[in-house]
């Protein structure tokens, strides 16, 4: 009975652990893409507007399940997170492969545009896909948490 409950105190550690990271990239990348735009005055193209519609709910959604300590977030977060992951990813491609200068033009903002270029190759694009990316990694590492004790 006291190595049960241990293991289940042991677990909601981990997936504590996991939540709050997951909540606080999407709070930092939120606070990152606030301040671009309201503080230095970058205009987000509209690529970037659709990574901002996936990522804002997430540090609201992930933000609750940790305040509350409930995982049952993840099923949706995930979805949420990958797409918003795959336009960053798009993205990302659209700003670093050659190509015709006229497919980039999707809004009044060129989506090549690249504001913030750190080391000559971090982009805004890639930081978001990075911020998706460990939401993700810390998603799927509470799923997994949780099919463990599954039978």
């Amino acid at each position: 009975m006291q190595e049960e409950r241990e293991k289940k105190e042991k677990k909601e550690k981990k997936v504590s652990f996991w939540l709050f990271l997951a909540w606080a990239a999407a709070v930092l990348a939120t606070a990152g893409s606030l301040y671009l735009s309201e503080v230095m005055h970058f205009l987000p193209c509209s690529l970037c507007w659709f990574q901002r519609i996936f990522m804002y709910p997430l540090a609201l959604l992930l933000g609750i399940a940790y305040a509350k300590g409930d995982a049952g977030c993840i099923a949706y977060a995930i979805p949420i997170a990958a797409i918003g992951c795959g336009f960053s990813l798009y993205h990302t491609v659209l700003q670093k492969l050659p190509h015709d200068s006229a497919l980039a033009a999707c809004g009044p903002v060129s989506c090549q545009g690249d504001y913030l270029n750190w080391f000559g190759f971090i982009t805004i694009p890639m930081l978001a896909m990075a911020a998706f990316s460990i939401i993700l990694t810390a998603l799927l590492r509470i799923r997994k948490l949780d099919m463990e004790d599954s039978p």
